[in-house]
């Protein structure tokens, strides 16, 4: 069945305003919600970056319906895996249920803030996949020791766990990413409609797993001034490569945004008020395979574009 969700963007709103979206995404219909797990925003125009754990915690008792998902938190080198399975573990208990982990490798931007060093890719990966195992250790319920290449946990114990451990998606985009997913995941979270993702993804029998995909639009009255909000909002959708993992700093994100015009935005972002260019950007993903996408709204109006969804899209979507 498909699926649709808000992206609760930290990056761009304080936590208390992502409680109160998460529920007005709620009453508009969609079917799930995903918190960004950021240290720093992407520049320092988008303005924020409240605790994830914090709103989590809020939208599992202010909301009855929505699933709630990070999307996606490092749980490498910021925080230690042990904290992670605790931290998600308490939301599980907390929504009854409703919680699940997206997990991925992480960018240079947050895991930089404790003076740890920044590994190179495959390395990451390798942290990765031991901290999910190092989680899924722990949502036993056992005390456990672990002593791995990355991790040392050394008689933990969770004692408060839901009735069933969250799923656990896995954020890939290269090979090695994929085989991760389909090893140590419950699903697969991409950011490109990419049907080759899906088929490497699915292969092995992974067809009945949860495929996320994320959709970046700026809906507006006006398509000029949407394409404008977008542009000095959310550059970073527009760079290419692997700068969005390596570079530090917001300043940073900003100065590469300096070679990028309205145009290249427009092309990564879904501007303006037409109906049918934002459900095009949606069934772009399930087409290629994926059975879930969540919606990023870019810039103030939410309350506009969750509106506009409500009447305009999610009934013909459902």
């Amino acid at each position: 069945m498909k699926r649709i969700g808000f992206t609760l963007s930290a990056e761009e709103h304080a936590g208390s305003h992502l409680v109160e979206l998460g529920q007005r995404a709620e009453a508009a219909g969609f079917d799930f919600v995903m918190v960004s797990d950021h240290f720093h925003p992407w520049t320092d125009t988008q303005g924020h970056s409240p605790f994830v754990w914090s709103v989590v915690g809020g939208l599992a008792q202010s909301t009855e319906r929505v699933r709630i998902g990070t999307g996606v938190t490092c749980p490498t080198i910021r925080i230690h895996p042990a904290i992670v399975a605790q931290a998600a573990a308490t939301a599980g208990e907390m929504s009854g249920g409703r919680f699940f982990l997206g997990v991925g490798s992480g960018e240079n931007l947050n895991e930089h803030i404790l003076g740890d060093r920044w590994p190179p890719a495959a390395e990451r990966l390798d942290m990765l996949g031991e901290a999910i195992e190092v989680i899924r250790k722990l949502w036993k319920g056992d005390s456990i020791s672990h002593r791995g290449p990355h991790y040392t946990v050394e008689n933990a114990r969770i004692y408060t766990l839901p009735d069933a451990p969250p799923q656990i998606m896995v954020a890939a985009a290269g090979e090695k990413a994929i085989e991760l997913a389909k090893s140590h995941g419950d699903g697969l979270i991409a950011t490109a409609p990419d049907p080759e993702l899906v088929e490497a993804f699915n292969s092995g029998g992974k067809e009945s797993k949860p495929r996320y995909g994320q959709v970046h639009v700026c809906w507006g009255e006006d398509e000029d001034s949407a394409i404008k909000t977008a542009y000095e909002g959310w550059p970073n959708a527009a760079l290419k490569g692997e700068l969005g993992q390596e570079l530090p700093l917001p300043r940073h994100f900003e100065q590469a945004a300096e070679n990028l015009t309205r145009s290249d935005v427009a092309d990564a972002v879904v501007c303006g008020p037409d109906p049918e260019r934002h459900k095009e950007a949606i069934n772009a993903y399930f087409d290629a395979g994926f059975d879930h996408v969540w919606v990023h709204q870019v810039g103030p109006d939410q309350e506009g574009m969750l509106s506009f969804y409500e009447s305009k899209i999610l009934p013909e979507l459902s």
